[in-house]
């Protein structure tokens, strides 16, 4: 993708690395305008901000967990010559770095949540089962990695976080699998781990790989992507301006029901029913703006495969209040990180 129009184009740099999934209706729902501060919370090739960059005026907060995306994008920091500010970190802190920024509201968010082309592509990360590397899989450069989790947990929270994570539904099958391999010898390449659900997972012409569904649901678990989406949510309606705007692009209907649940709850203006007694409710925070998830056409998906599942959702900051968490009503209940690793 090659950035366009009268703003960024002309200090772009040159084509993006990166095609951003539903890129121009995100940055269309983001309502973009001159002097305007917007976070692109989940950086990775920095395609969204590319867009969001050219309009004249926008700055962009890019956030990325990841410190080799927070490396190779100071060409571009470069270039937007001040209009963008990289930060490493993770997104579910966004309004704290926005803070720390100078910045006490903006107006408007852009997440792209899961992993990005850049990690699947780079066999050292542990992402793929395409590529034999090791079992890594930390978007960052701490923690525990899949591989520790393939070797610590029991069968029963294996079986647990594969089901919950991966909606697999041979998730008993694979834990048993782990937990005998793992008895003769380590697992520590993406390979073996992908022969050995292999064995239990049988898929036929054209279906996708019988590691897929494993590969997420412990990519899901290392980095708490579903914990740090709630917590992302709910730092966005912190941080927005009445009239700011939140954007999120999922890949797979776990985010997505998340996504969904946290729209319509914080834009829920319902009382009791008249069989039951009179609920008080917060104001709405949210004006949902897609009552439908929009999702990528035909000539996306043909030129970008990866777009195939993805699902945009936006909403609209509204003057009212920020509601309490309610973190533990969107999350299926599992074991954490360091309750898998307690005494390893």
């Amino acid at each position: 993708m090659t950035a366009g129009g009268d703003g960024f184009a002309a200090v772009a740099g040159g084509p993006a690395p990166h095609i951003p999934v539903l890129g121009r209706r995100a940055v269309e729902q983001l309502n973009v305008h001159d002097g305007g501060i917007y976070i692109d919370g989940t950086f990775g090739a920095g395609g969204y901000t590319r867009l969001i960059l050219e309009t004249p005026g926008a700055q962009v907060i890019g956030i990325d967990r990841d410190p080799r995306a927070v490396a190779m994008s100071a060409d571009l920091v470069q270039a937007a010559a001040g209009r963008l500010t990289m930060i490493e970190d993770q997104f579910s802190n966004l309004d704290a770095v926005a803070q720390s920024c100078g910045h006490d509201a903006v107006d408007g968010i852009v997440l792209d949540v899961g992993v990005s082309s850049m990690q699947l592509d780079n066999a050292e990360r542990g992402f793929s089962f395409r590529l034999d590397g090791p079992l890594d899989m930390r978007m960052g450069n701490d923690g525990p990695s899949a591989a520790d989790i393939v070797a610590h947990a029991d069968e029963r929270d294996l079986a647990n976080i594969i089901y919950q994570f991966g909606e697999e539904r041979h998730s008993r099958g694979v834990a048993r699998a782990i937990v005998k391999a793992r008895g003769e010898k380590p697992i520590e390449t993406t390979r073996a781990l992908a022969d050995i659900v292999g064995r239990v997972v049988r898929s036929k012409p054209n279906e996708i790989h019988p590691a897929t569904r494993t590969f997420q649901a412990l990519r899901i678990f290392v980095n708490d992507e579903l914990g740090e989406l709630v917590t992302a949510l709910e730092a966005a309606e912190r941080i927005l301006k009445p009239g700011g705007r939140l954007v999120v692009v999922s890949f797979h209907s776990l985010e997505d029901r998340i996504v969904k649940t946290f729209f319509a709850g914080r834009a829920e203006t319902r009382g009791g029913s008249r069989h039951a007694p009179q609920v008080e409710r917060a104001a709405p925070s949210f004006t949902v703006l897609t009552k439908r998830p929009e999702v990528a056409d035909d000539a996306e998906v043909a030129g970008n495969p990866r777009a195939r599942s993805a699902k945009l959702r936006a909403a609209e900051r509204t003057a009212a209040p920020a509601h309490d968490s309610n973190a533990a009503d969107l999350l299926p209940h599992l074991p954490s990180l360091s309750d898998i690793m307690k005494g390893h």
